[in-house]
């Protein structure tokens, strides 16, 4: 299938187009969605996208969903970034959402999935000041007591999303073996003794420290097993990194074309600074990436639809370090061939930039990809 969309997405790819162009099309637009670009996500455009249906595209029928796959998620991703549309809560969402899905009690899944469709936000809470790629180092520890209720007591940080969660998919340690000793657990937003504290970051306030002071669970809130998290994290390791693949593959594409219609229209001695070679070069090259982007994106979310039970971690490792080094890459050369103007807020190539630069550092960095990547061909 490659490329090619069957009839459905094409229309379905078409109508995330219309609404992004509709309802964030313009500078001025997304400014005031966004707070001049310092808030990556807006509840009530957010709301909207819920009221067509789409947050729910790969989530199963019987939750509300649409009952879509991977790929279908990942063309959602990839146009809402292209577009610019502030849903910055999705992609946590919907990563967040297959867990549970695959993991979780029925009523969780009746609870969360079912919330995730009518547009609540999901938030994962893994990382902490000592552990970020080495997962296994995690202190935030949760305890059981007599009665079977959990005590919860840590600190998490860079955990976007947190602040507008609905539910954070928390991540603790409940045994002393490195891997074997992690559970996952439902925690609700608002559970007494969870403090979210903001972070500001060089693109905006997405991501947050999340204090968690003997915060008390329900025996029920383990989802999936006690001393199974680390085998649950890596079974969704695909939907991560093919997700965060998708979103900034969406960037890419946009940073390119932004790039594009501006040396088509700046002129310098005498002609468009697009005509001269050195750019004219630079453009090609950088089509050509995105093109080997896009075919790898889409490739790897087919071949996991076909195949849902199997792990791929090369193919997503590869699909997730291709696709945030061309974002970031796309980007960079924007603004070079921009000049001075890509560099201003006037543009939104700076903005390109922000976001881009850190996508090779989340959901584990370009040097573990490579390092996953290298560990399938027995190194």
């Amino acid at each position: 299938m490659g490329s090619r969309l069957t009839e459905e997405q094409a229309d379905f790819v078409a109508a995330v187009r219309d609404f992004a162009k509709r309802e964030c099309g313009t500078r001025e637009q997304r400014d005031a969605l966004t707070g001049g670009g310092r808030e990556a996500h807006h509840p009530g455009l957010y709301g909207r996208l819920a009221a067509l249906g789409w947050l729910g595209v790969c989530l199963p029928e019987e939750y509300g969903g649409s009952g879509g796959g991977l790929a279908d998620a990942c063309l959602f991703l990839e146009e809402t970034s292209y577009g610019m549309v502030p849903a910055g809560g999705f992609i946590t969402t919907v990563i967040a959402a297959k867990a549970y899905e695959k993991f979780g009690t029925e009523r969780q899944r009746q609870e969360v999935l079912s919330g995730v469709v009518r547009g609540e936000v999901l938030s994962i809470a893994m990382s902490e000041p000592g552990a970020g790629s080495d997962v296994g180092a995690l202190r935030c520890r949760a305890r059981r007591e007599e009665d079977g209720t959990w005590v919860v007591d840590g600190q998490k940080t860079w955990i976007s999303n947190a602040h507008c969660a609905r539910h954070i998919l928390l991540v603790a340690r409940t045994g002393e073996d490195k891997h074997g000793g992690l559970t996952m657990f439902h925690l609700p937003a608002g559970t007494p003794g969870v403090e979210i504290r903001r972070i500001d970051t060089m693109g905006g306030r997405e991501v947050n420290d999340v204090f968690l002071t003997g915060v008390r669970l329900p025996a029920d809130a383990v989802v999936g097993r006690v001393d199974d998290g680390w085998r649950q994290l890596m079974a969704g390791l695909n939907h991560e990194r093919l997700f965060l693949a998708a979103n900034m593959l969406g960037l890419a594409r946009r940073a390119f074309d932004d790039t594009v219609s501006y040396v088509r229209e700046r002129e310098q001695f005498g002609r468009p600074v697009g005509s001269f070679q050195a750019l004219r070069h630079r453009i090609a090259d950088l089509a050509t990436e995105i093109e080997c982007t896009r075919l790898l994106v889409r490739e790897v979310a087919l071949d996991c639809d076909a195949r849902p039970d199997r792990l791929f971690p090369r193919e997503a490792s590869m699909a997730k370090l291709k696709a945030t080094e061309t974002a970031k890459r796309a980007a960079l050369e924007g603004m070079q061939m921009m000049g001075g103007y890509g560099y201003t807020t006037e543009f939104d190539m700076e903005r390109h930039l922000r976001a881009a630069v850190v996508s090779t550092v989340y959901g584990g960095t370009s040097e573990i990809q490579r390092d996953v990547i290298g560990k399938t061909y027995g190194l």
